[in-house]
Parts: C-alpha cells; sequence; structure tokens
C-alpha cells in the first residue's frame, strides 16, 4: 500500500483522484500531495449528478434531488506514478453516499467489487482479462465526422515495428503500460487499418479491471497529445473492421487451483464451468446493452465481421458468443466475445461474472456447444438472437430483474435512463434531411 511518505519521496506532489462514470470514462480532480490528509480520510466531494452527463455534456437528471453530492474516496493502495507527468500520482476511488459514507449504488467499481464479494462466500475468487481493440485516427476536415483512420498500408495486420506503427506512437503506448504498472504483455496491429491491440496480463478481478480503465484513458491521452485521437467504439470505420472488447474469466478456489478444468470430464470442463456458461447463455441478451453501450454498437453487430449475433457458446470457436479457450489446467478459461470497447470495464466485468454467478446459484445446465460455422446450419442450432439495436437491448436490461438486482437496481436505472435519452437524441436526428437523400433523389427526381 502506498503511503504519503512514500509517495512524497518518490517526487510526487499531487494526487490525481479518478473513478469512472458510468460510460466507463475517468472523471476526477487533482489535488496537492501536503494538503491532500482530508480528501484521504474524507473523500472528496462531487456533485452526483455527473454520474448523468451524457457524450454530448448533457446532464440528464438531478434536478429532482437538488444536485445533491457523493464522496469519492481514495483507495491509496492503488496509486501509480502517472508515466506522462511524475509528479502525479493517479488514485482510484471507491464512490459513497453523503452523509452515511455508505458505497454509491452509481460506482461501477463498487458494482465488481460486490459481485466478487458474492463469489468470495461461495469460496471462489474472480480472475479476468481485459482484450480491448482500439483505431488511432486523424483530423481530416474532409471526413465523416472531421476523423479518419491514420493513412496506413494493406496487409500489415498482425506486424510489429515501423510496419505496423510508422509514427512510433503505439510502442509509446506500450512502454508507458509498463512504467504505469498496467502489465501489457503484448500488442500488435490488429485486422483494421490502424487498428491495434495491447494485451494485458489477467489478474484478480477488481485489480485486473483497473488496469483496464487506467489504460483506456492513458491511450486516449497520448492520442490527444500527438494530436490524434484514439476510439474503443465498435464500428468506427464502414469499410474496414469493428473493435471488440473480449473478457476472459475463470474461478479460483481458496487453494488457487481453477475450478473451471476438470480433467476426468469428457470436455475437460467442471461442472461449475458449466454452470457459468449456462448463466451468461441465459442473460445474454440483457448483458447486451451492458456490453454494447452505444447506437454504434450494433452497426458492429449487424456488419461485423467475428462479432458474435447469437446467444451460444462452443470450444475454441471464435464466431461463438462465448468462447472455450483450449488450454486446461490453471488456464482454463471462458472468453466472452460481445463487448466493445466502448463498455465500461467494470460493467463489463461485473455483468459476465453477475451472469455466470447466477448460473452457478441457480445450477443451471449449459445448451450444447455449438461447432464450426454454425451459420451454416439450421436456425434453431445457432442459440438466440441478441439484440440488434440499442432500444431493444436496454428493453431486454430493464426486463432482466434478476441481473438488475446482482448489477444494482440503482446504477441500472442511472444506465437506462442516461442511454434512453441518448438514443432519442439519435432518434430525433433521423428526421433530418441527409446528403445520402440529396444523392439519391435531386437530379434523377
Amino acid at each position: 500500500m502506498a503511503t504519503v511518505e512514500e509517495l512524497e519521496a518518490a517526487g510526487v506532489r499531487i494526487l490525481r483522484l479518478v473513478y469512472a462514470d458510468l460510460h466507463g470514462k475517468q472523471r476526477g480532480k487533482d489535488v496537492l500531495l501536503e494538503r491532500a490528509g482530508h480528501a484521504i480520510a474524507h473523500g472528496k466531494p462531487f456533485v452526483e449528478a455527473v454520474m448523468t452527463i451524457d457524450n454530448s455534456h448533457n446532464i440528464v437528471s438531478g434536478e429532482a434531488e437538488g444536485f445533491r453530492d457523493l464522496l469519492a474516496m481514495p483507495d491509496l493502495k492503488t496509486a501509480r506514478i502517472n508515466p506522462l507527468d511524475p509528479e502525479v500520482a493517479m488514485v482510484l476511488c471507491d464512490l459513497a453516499s453523503v452523509p452515511s459514507h455508505r458505497p454509491s449504488g452509481l460506482d461501477s467499481r463498487g458494482a465488481l467489487k460486490r459481485i466478487c464479494a458474492r463469489y468470495a462466500k461461495l469460496g471462489f475468487t474472480p480472475v479476468v482479462a481485459h482484450e480491448l481493440e482500439f483505431y488511432l485516427l486523424e483530423r481530416d476536415a474532409q471526413a465523416m465526422g472531421g476523423l479518419r483512420p491514420l493513412a496506413m498500408r494493406d496487409s500489415s495486420v498482425y506486424t510489429v515495428g515501423p510496419l505496423a506503427d510508422p509514427t512510433g506512437i503505439v510502442r509509446a503506448m506500450f512502454d508507458a503500460c509498463d512504467a504505469f504498472q498496467l502489465e501489457p504483455i503484448s500488442m500488435a496491429q490488429e485486422y483494421g487499418h490502424s487498428q491495434y491491440e495491447i494485451n494485458l496480463t489477467h489478474g484478480e478481478a477488481i485489480e485486473a479491471t483497473d488496469r483496464a480503465f487506467l489504460f483506456k484513458a492513458l491511450v486516449k491521452q497520448m492520442a490527444d497529445m500527438d494530436g490524434l485521437v484514439a476510439t474503443f467504439m465498435g464500428m468506427p470505420a464502414d469499410d474496414d473492421e469493428s473493435s471488440g472488447y473480449h473478457l476472459h474469466a475463470s474461478l479460483l478456489d481458496k487453494a488457487g487451483k481453477n475450478v473451471f478444468d476438470a480433467p476426468r470430464a469428457q470436455d475437460g470442463l467442471s461442472a461449475i464451468a458449466h454452470h457459468f456458461i449456462a448463466g451468461v447463455m441465459e442473460h445474454a441478451p440483457a448483458m447486451a446493452g451492458l456490453l454494447n453501450p452505444t447506437i454504434n454498437s450494433y452497426k458492429r453487430i449487424i456488419n461485423g465481421g467475428l462479432s458474435p449475433k447469437f446467444a451460444n457458446w462452443g470450444h475454441d470457436n471464435r464466431m461463438a458468443m462465448l468462447r472455450i479457450c483450449e488450454e486446461r489446467g490453471p488456464a482454463a478459461r471462458a472468453e466472452v466475445r460481445s463487448g466493445d470497447g466502448a463498455a465500461n470495464p467494470y460493467l463489463i466485468a461485473a455483468t459476465i461474472l453477475a451472469a455466470g454467478l447466477d448460473g452457478i446459484e441457480r445450477k443451471l445446465k449449459s445448451p450444447k456447444p455449438v461447432v464450426g460455422n454454425f451459420y451454416a446450419g439450421p436456425a434453431a442450432a445457432m442459440g438466440a438472437q441478441l439484440p440488434t439495436s440499442l432500444g431493444a437491448a436496454l428493453d431486454a436490461l430493464e426486463a432482466d430483474t434478476r441481473l438488475v438486482k446482482l448489477v444494482g437496481p440503482a446504477l441500472i436505472e442511472t444506465f437506462l435512463s442516461i442511454k434512453r435519452y441518448e438514443l432519442g437524441r439519435w432518434e430525433a436526428q433521423q428526421n433530418r434531411l441527409t446528403a445520402w437523400e440529396l444523392e439519391e433523389y435531386a437530379e434523377a427526381l
């Protein structure tokens, strides 16, 4: 655990107290270390309505409660010196209500903590690894939205060095992740032009998710400093690949043994693993609202190559929503492939683990695994269709009362309100004249 004295000795002058809003954006305040005693002991107040700000800076709710406070309580053991500014230490915060200091129902990190505590009562520790893809975009006034993928040559997929990273920015990000103790293990260009992936090592769910949250913010900040935009949105280019957010999950018992592994079972998987799979399958439609949280997410699901479209699972099958990786023993794990990079890291972990927990607690039976290219087979074998729009996904989430209760009713209620407001703004745009209409009709008709 970092102490104020240790941070001072390392040259730190400022504590940057940060937390995730419901979008997964980093919010926070800077506090001078020499005057941080009160904030460390009692928390730093924020207006609770910050949790309802949408991506266009609209405050969706808060007036009814009089814009009351919540507290960001620093978790000093998470302190990391910022590699971009060594005088700053980043400290993750838990959110608490005022004046009770009880955990806030709007805290996504708190939601993950609650789920992990439920697993602990069963004698299990969740372990996860976050696998995110992102694009680097450059500004171009003539391009759609003023942005286009960074100019790249063709056929440099899964390459490294100057061919894949001619400016060196991704290498700099990789190095910064290492300096920031985010535990990166590999990097490469992905299939899309200027699409990259930096993999972080697995760890206990809260700690690993903390690293994923800091990773997204670090990558976006470094791109911005270079005049670029790093985006984790699911489908940033019509004519290129989509960006996924894959979460690998397993469970350890009190002795540190992976309880998904069962060497004597026909498929090498334990009953607990199958219950976990069944829970994810049962809640898959509702999970989409949190794993695919934007209008754009569903363009990825409809158009993106390996983006899952059905609730199913398979052994080492990347076309399935849930892939059981081929490794067994300590590395036995489930990879949920339906999320996209726009998801809040804490919510994607909390939601998947909550669904799996429900399957374990209720001893649900997993369906049969899909094999090969199941799209070529009968529709009945594909599994339930996943939502194809944000509106349908939000409705499915609201209707799944069991998942809502596990993740947190107050959090889900607020999440639904800001996302339905976003959806309403999008739908209002559909009545506006588009360039396509003029090009299609003006001269011809």
